[in-house]
């Protein structure tokens, strides 16, 4: 089973490493492993190639920015679903929409933590733990320990992910885009760096501290991020000296900063089916009720109405502690209602 059509498009990069899992390329161990990821350009093969260790990681990191944003979005009209026959998230990402900003950035990301983690738990020769960090800090604890070499991961994520954007020429508004929103999911990384420590001395004392710098949990990127999209500004390309740079779309705007998400032009509504865009709609989602918020029923069903149905959910309950060591449970019938959109 080879890479689907969808790895002619723009995100072809993260769709065949991604969709690498569900062929018969398997674990990417091999040269002949980056001919076959026919998403890539040419300049990506032969760095697939000089670095297959770390390709396993890039490929984590493409899995788990498909997943975080499928998180954030699960209760919004565009939920990040993938597919099989267009771009892996539609072509909805194809366009210069604030979707787009945010699938950009999250998959930079998701690259750089993963090559980042994975240079930290030894699993490549390349790169391990950040020996720049050490000696005494200036809140009195010993820099020591394993700090994750994130320099590393985003210097990778920059050469990997940024090459195709640069190889067709950086001016492009599209590719100003691109690289902007990139650089915005690494920086949500470093930007939320933090320090974990341990405690050493008798009894449990903490006579001495030493300390690391850690990556943040991928959660609490994708939380940025998410932020970030719902602050996302409008821009459009404009000469500035004698080069192309993106500027608000409105003068009263101030300018955003790179760790800000850009986009081009405004998104659809996402309320109807369009297969040819990859847009699934709203019909048949499950919505809120009571919430006044985009996942209530008046506004992820776009003012369709919803149908409303009695279900019979299964459930454990009445569970019990029995020495040792052991919990048991019944399993319990409890009627609930589950709210559609038409």
């Amino acid at each position: 089973q080879s890479p689907p059509s969808c790895c002619r498009h723009l995100l072809n990069t993260f769709c065949a490493l991604y969709l690498a899992k569900l062929s018969s390329v398997g674990s990417i161990s091999e040269e002949e492993t980056c001919e076959k990821l026919k998403g890539l350009i040419q300049r990506q093969v032969q760095m697939c190639k000089r670095n297959l260790e770390v390709m396993d990681s890039v490929r984590r990191g493409a899995q788990l920015a498909i997943e975080e944003c499928q998180y954030q979005f699960r209760n919004r009209r565009w939920n990040c679903s993938t597919l099989d026959s267009l771009p892996v998230f539609g072509k909805v990402v194809t366009q210069g929409t604030r979707e787009a900003a945010f699938v950009y950035a999250i998959s930079s990301a998701g690259v750089a933590f993963a090559v980042t983690r994975a240079c930290s738990s030894g699993e490549l020769e390349k790169c391990g733990c950040d020996r720049t960090v050490h000696g005494v800090s200036p809140q009195g604890f010993q820099w020591s320990g394993c700090s994750d070499n994130i320099a590393y991961g985003v210097a990778f994520s920059q050469s990997f992910v940024d090459v195709r954007e640069r190889s067709k020429g950086a001016s492009s508004s599209r590719a100003l885009m691109n690289l902007h929103n990139n650089e915005a999911g690494r920086k949500a990384i470093l930007t939320h760096m933090r320090v974990e420590c341990k405690c050493h001395g008798v009894s449990g004392s903490c006579e001495v501290k030493t300390c690391w710098r850690a990556v943040p949990p991928f959660r609490q990127v994708g939380h940025a991020l998410k932020e970030k999209f719902d602050g996302a500004t409008e821009v459009e390309p404009r000469r500035v000296g004698s080069s192309r740079a993106l500027v608000p779309r409105n003068a009263q705007f101030k300018p955003h900063t790179d760790e800000d998400l850009v986009y081009l032009e405004p998104s659809p509504d996402f309320c109807e089916q369009d297969m040819r865009s990859g847009v699934l709609g709203t019909r048949g989602r499950t919505c809120n009720k009571t919430s006044k918020a985009i996942d209530g029923c008046e506004l992820l069903c776009c003012g369709r109405g919803f149908h409303t149905a009695q279900v019979e959910l299964a459930e454990r309950c009445s569970c019990k502690f029995h020495w040792c060591c052991f919990v048991k449970c019944r399993q319990c019938q409890r009627l609930v209602e589950l709210h559609t959109c038409r």
